[in-house]
């Protein structure tokens, strides 16, 4: 949801179109630096999220942050800007900050996931625990990105000295792409096993729920309207019926805008998911 015109914007957008949780950027995405929280500024985005029992809520990091670069001052420069989101989460109550591995670049993958986790050390060098989890997002595997494969994920969380302030989360069109074919019962249990067995189902903290233009094993990240891609509706249903992940919140990334009939796409789409649901 935007933040537009002032961060509890969002709980206003979400709760016009029936959201349960949503997810916002707690600055401007596309800048490096962001003013300080002013105090009113936190107050009303806490009296929004009281009064329309938005929860929880989930922040996405910047995109130009690349945590798996080559360049030091590039990773350094990340890994400040990430620290300073992960504190405005925190002083808002935002659960999970999630962010994309980043890409390697001109070295090997193995190198870019060692320099991750030690740029997610950087982040995390204060003793002072946070309630903000950093979340690992799964990526579609365009170019030289990381964490296309669950092993990618599962070495990182495995690299970095606090795995227990990390956390995970899947996108349904991001697995897809990247060639996790789940629309049958068989291969999303295949998925579901091996997803386990790399990284821990307890550590799934966020799912966002996008189908995919492109094909599976495409590697690239094109989100669709839920039903309207190449995954359909029958792969969503084994997400929002399987019982493992009730309790995780759920974030639709489809196209902004509205139908034919003038409803909201937001609407539209959550009301697809929900009818997935079994009684």
């Amino acid at each position: 949801m935007s933040v537009a015109g002032g961060l509890e914007n969002a709980f206003v957008a979400g709760a016009a179109v029936g959201c349960d949780c949503l997810q916002i950027f707690v600055k401007n995405q596309r800048q490096w630096r962001a003013p300080d929280l002013r105090q009113e500024q936190i107050e009303r985005f806490q009296s929004a999220q009281q009064e329309t029992g938005l929860s929880p809520v989930i922040a996405h990091a910047s995109y130009l942050l690349n945590l798996a670069s080559p360049d030091a001052a590039i990773r350094k420069k990340s890994a400040k800007a990430m620290a300073e989101e992960l504190q405005r989460c925190e002083i808002l109550g935002v659960v999970g900050l999630v962010f994309h591995p980043g890409a390697h670049m001109d070295g090997t993958m193995a190198a870019g996931i060692r320099r991750v986790a030690r740029s997610l050390d950087e982040v995390h060098r204060s003793d002072h625990v946070l309630k903000t989890r950093i979340l690992l997002e799964t990526t579609a595997g365009q170019g030289t990105s990381i964490g296309h494969r669950f092993e990618q994920i599962a070495a990182i969380l495995d690299g970095a000295k606090h795995p227990d302030r990390l956390g995970v989360c899947l996108d349904t069109c991001h697995l897809f792409a990247a060639g996790y074919d789940f629309r049958e019962p068989d291969g999303y249990a295949g998925m579901i096993d091996a997803l386990d067995s790399a990284i821990g189902l307890a550590n799934v903290r966020c799912i966002h729920m996008n189908d995919s233009k492109r094909e599976a094993g495409s590697r690239v990240d094109r989100h669709e309207h839920i039903g309207k891609g190449k995954i359909g509706k029958a792969g969503f249903s084994h997400f929002i019926n399987d019982p493992r992940f009730a309790g995780v919140p759920m974030i639709l990334e489809t196209p902004k805008g509205k139908d034919g009939r003038g409803t909201d796409f937001d609407k539209v789409n959550l009301k697809r998911l929900r009818a997935l649901r079994h009684e």
